[in-house]
Formats: C-alpha cells, sequence, structure tokens
C-alpha cells in the first residue's frame, strides 16, 4: 500500500456539495466509535481524536497547539490526520489538518442547511467574521448560488474586511439583519448568546457553529423555545456544549425536544417540515466527521 500525503494545494479539486453528499453516505454507514485524549505541558497542549467507522476505517486527528509560537511567526496549531485502513489497520494518508478542519466545519452546516433551510432562502447572515466565517461564504454560495450574503461582527473593521473578502453588506444592526436573514450562520467565540430567539422570523434556518465548550453559547433558550431542534451529533452536543446545557439546564426543551441528529438522515427525520418553521442546528463536530471528510478528501485528490 502506497502511503499518501495530501497537503493544502488539494483544495482545488474539493467540491462543496460532494461533501456534504460524503457526509451524508457516511451517516448511513454503522455509527462510529469515537474517542479523544488531551495532553498538556504548561501552555502547549495536543488533542488527538479518534474514529472508527466499520465500512471505511480508522482516522486519529493530532493537534499540536502551542499558543506562544505566533511571537516566532509561526502558526499556533500545527498536525495531520492519519487515515488506516480498516481491514488490516495500514496507514494509507496523512491529511493536512487544517484543510480537514476547514471542510468538516463547513461542510458539517452546509449539509443541515441543505436539509433545513428554505431552497429559495436569498438572504444569508453571518455572524462573525473571521476563518469560518470566510468559509461558511464558500460553502453557502456552492448550495445557494442565488442568495446575498450579509456580514456583522464586533468589531465593524473586521466586518469591512471580510466584505470586501467576500462581497458581503456589512450589517450595523445585528437585531435588524437577524429580523431579515433566511440563513442565519453563527461562528463567535461567544460566552453569552448574541442571538435572541425574539429576532427570529418565520421560516428562518439558524447554523449555530463557533461555541464548543460547556461555558459558551451563541443563542439563547428562547432560540430553542421557538425552533426545531436539530443537531449534527448528540453524543457531540447535548452535555458537552453550553449551546445545548444552558436550555436543557433551563428546562426550555428537553433531549426529546431534539428532533435528529444526521445519524436519522437515511430515515428522513432530519428534515423541513413546512415553510413557516424556524429550524436550528447545533454543529458540534467530532472525529467521526473528521475521518468522513478526510476519505472524501483522498477520493477527490486521488480522482
Amino acid at each position: 500500500m502506497t502511503l499518501t500525503i495530501i497537503g493544502p494545494e488539494a483544495e482545488a479539486e474539493l467540491d462543496w456539495l460532494a461533501l456534504t453528499e460524503a457526509l451524508a453516505a457516511g451517516h448511513a454507514l454503522p455509527r462510529a466509535e469515537v474517542a479523544d485524549t488531551l495532553l498538556r505541558r504548561g501552555a502547549d497542549s495536543l488533542l488527538t481524536r479518534s474514529a472508527w467507522i466499520d465500512g471505511m476505517g480508522i482516522a486519529v486527528k493530532a493537534a499540536a497547539v502551542f499558543p506562544g509560537n505566533g511571537a516566532a511567526g509561526l502558526p499556533a496549531i500545527g498536525g495531520a490526520v492519519n487515515l488506516l485502513s480498516g481491514r488490516d489497520g495500514r496507514l494509507e494518508a496523512l491529511v493536512d489538518f487544517a484543510l480537514v478542519t476547514k471542510w468538516k466545519t463547513a461542510g458539517d452546516s452546509l449539509l443541515a442547511a441543505r436539509r433545513l433551510a428554505r431552497p429559495d432562502a436569498r438572504r444569508i447572515l453571518i455572524v462573525g467574521a473571521g476563518a469560518v466565517a470566510r468559509s461558511m461564504a464558500e460553502a453557502y454560495a456552492a448550495a445557494f448560488p442565488g442568495a446575498r450574503l450579509h456580514v456583522w461582527a464586533r468589531n465593524p473593521d473586521a466586518a469591512r474586511a471580510y466584505a470586501e473578502a467576500t462581497g458581503a453588506t456589512p450589517e450595523p444592526d445585528l437585531q435588524a439583519a437577524v429580523r431579515r436573514a433566511e440563513i442565519i450562520a453563527t461562528t463567535t467565540m461567544a460566552t453569552e448568546p448574541v442571538i435572541r430567539g425574539a429576532w427570529l422570523s418565520p421560516g428562518t434556518h439558524l447554523d449555530l457553529i463557533g461555541a464548543y465548550r460547556p461555558d459558551m453559547r451563541e443563542a439563547d433558550s428562547d432560540c430553542f423555545r421557538r425552533a426545531r431542534v436539530f443537531v449534527d451529533a448528540r453524543a457531540t452536543t447535548l452535555h458537552h456544549i453550553g449551546e445545548l446545557m444552558a436550555p436543557l439546564a433551563e428546562r426550555a426543551i428537553t433531549e426529546a425536544d431534539v428532533i435528529a441528529d444526521f445519524y436519522d438522515l437515511p430515515s428522513g427525520r432530519f428534515a423541513r417540515s413546512t415553510a413557516d418553521e424556524i429550524t436550528l442546528c447545533k454543529n458540534g463536530g467530532g472525529a467521526h466527521l473528521d475521518l468522513m471528510t478526510a476519505r472524501y478528501i483522498l477520493g477527490a485528490a486521488g480522482a
């Protein structure tokens, strides 16, 4: 078996819609077994996320996080995704960490939007103006080519820079922008809600991406009360991220109110049911999504 090494140059071969189909197909396979480890040396850390899916193989995603690297002009995060054969355990490929992370994160939310947003949505609001926000501009353009992109960020200069890079329209008033939007993606590092449920209009789809720790959330509990709630994976969201932990603790929703995750795609439960309902999906990620994304990248780069 030849070892394949895939770097950022493979991005030219990738397609957002094809990735979402690959993610959906991956969730028709047996449920993934996943595990994480975290090692620390002072401010530095090593995170590994592993997944094993029968019929797809094994992935170990390793990330070395060295916050002080910026002072030396070096990236703060380095790593790779190791793809191994599920038949004999041999190493098949090493895939660039940043490439997998970018496409996994945006592809996750794009898959949700393709199932939950109204197909005729024409006004998309991005909340935040960082790297994930830029990825979402690319991803949404593939699935909603006629839509207009709008952006709001706490830092107006960041919003203007994002607008210049993507063609988005900067929005000075978040509440007004939310009320007009048909798709909203939150890509912030907020620990307190920035989106209020009272602002959401009928028919809106809300993609929650930024929060990943128990102390983080981007949407208040009213968002969950008003919406039909979905997650990418129950195992990585319900009891791990403040976005779900808070409304569950406040009894704004119960676990039974989470209608479906991606493993319900084959049954058809992960879907919008009416044009006027508000839908909400929390992107929690997980090593199984890294495995599915890395497998897609390996196939696309090989083709």
